[in-house]
């Protein structure tokens, strides 16, 4: 016999359920906005190490992929439309150099300096020729076409060799041009020097396409040497504030794991940028990566030192204010959540 009793109580039980969920479901809708869909994080191509190390070994995904969040990572040709993006709200972090980073900063640009991408002594340029060209000095590059991004730390660190040597950059012709471009050019001698990253520029030597006229890491001075940043978007950072600190905690231990594991880390950046792996091991001797994200005083003054030579050179407008730009309490919260 039909039992309509327990209808009833099962009736009953199923619209008690049911009321139930309306508040977990409005719960559920509230904490979704407290975390965002994805997260968009550009560097300058082929990508600053840490960044090629989260899109090598996935790093970001396993992170967030509990909360269900995307990670995007994006590559762009220099540090200019990068920094574009970041101050547009178009992306959400930038690992890039300290040129575009400053010049975002002295414009007053909603973003915030959270970290140190690299601090590497090298400083990573090199300056070619042709093999067979007549260029033997920097002095001989007066009058000379030199192929360049402007705006990225390249640019600022030829204005410093070509000072060194009592020159600047309006005495030579500079062309805005990246290394995929400047390469053939250079070969064809349709240019005479380029101004490039250690990686790329040390393939064209191996190819015997190019000669080293000046390598700042052997030639260059120490002070030279100016971190590249961390960066995020101030609206996302006011609104995700634990996804930033979660981020930074990532990047923390992916600094300590390219120290703790030396030859993994120079394969992966061999292979995810296509240098050659005796420039790698140049630019990262011993096997130290200098990833250490800590905005220190010492970093600070080395940005505030590259700032006015920028100003002097005419490479920035505007002014600094460190007080608002950098933010260490999310660097800070995540060293506290590790320790």
């Amino acid at each position: 016999m039909f039992d309509y009793r327990s209808l009833s109580r099962r009736t009953l039980v199923k619209g008690i359920a049911a009321s139930a969920l309306i508040p977990v479901a409005g719960f559920r809708a509230a904490r979704a906005a407290d975390k965002p869909e994805a997260i968009r994080v550009g560097s300058t191509a082929p990508g600053h190490l840490k960044f090629i190390l989260f899109r090598n070994k996935k790093l970001l995904e396993q992170e967030f992929e509990k909360d269900g969040i995307r990670i995007e990572l994006t590559t762009f040709d220099g540090g200019g439309p990068a920094s574009v993006a970041l101050g547009s709200g178009a992306i959400d972090f930038t690992y890039i150099g300290n040129n575009p980073s400053l010049r975002l900063a002295a414009k007053g640009v909603d973003v915030k300096a959270i970290g140190l991408s690299s601090w590497v002594p090298s400083n990573e340029t090199l300056i070619i020729v042709r093999p067979e060209s007549s260029i033997q000095k920097l002095e001989d590059l007066k009058g000379k076409k030199v192929a360049y991004l402007q705006g990225t730390v390249r640019h600022s660190t030829f204005a410093k060799a070509l000072k060194s040597v009592g020159l600047s950059i309006k005495d030579v012709e500079s062309l805005n041009i990246g290394i995929d471009s400047s390469g053939p050019a250079l070969a064809r001698g349709d240019i005479d020097a380029i101004v490039e990253s250690t990686g790329p520029a040390a393939k064209l030597v191996e190819l015997g396409q190019a000669r080293v006229l000046f390598d700042v890491f052997k030639n260059g001075k120490p002070e030279w040497s100016v971190p590249f940043i961390i960066s995020v978007n101030g609206g996302f950072a006011r609104k995700y504030p634990d996804i930033v600190t979660r981020l930074m905690e990532v990047d923390i231990r992916t600094a300590a794991w390219a120290d703790q594991n030396p030859e993994e880390t120079i394969q992966i950046f061999v292979k995810e940028t296509g240098s050659s792996e005796s420039a790698v091991r140049s630019t990262y001797p011993n096997g130290k990566f200098y990833q250490n994200p800590d905005i220190t005083p010492e970093a600070i003054d080395a940005l505030k030192g590259e700032e006015a030579f920028m100003a002097e050179a005419d490479l920035l407008k505007g002014k600094v204010d460190y007080e608002t730009w950098i933010d260490r309490s999310f660097y800070e919260a995540a060293v506290k959540k590790g320790s």
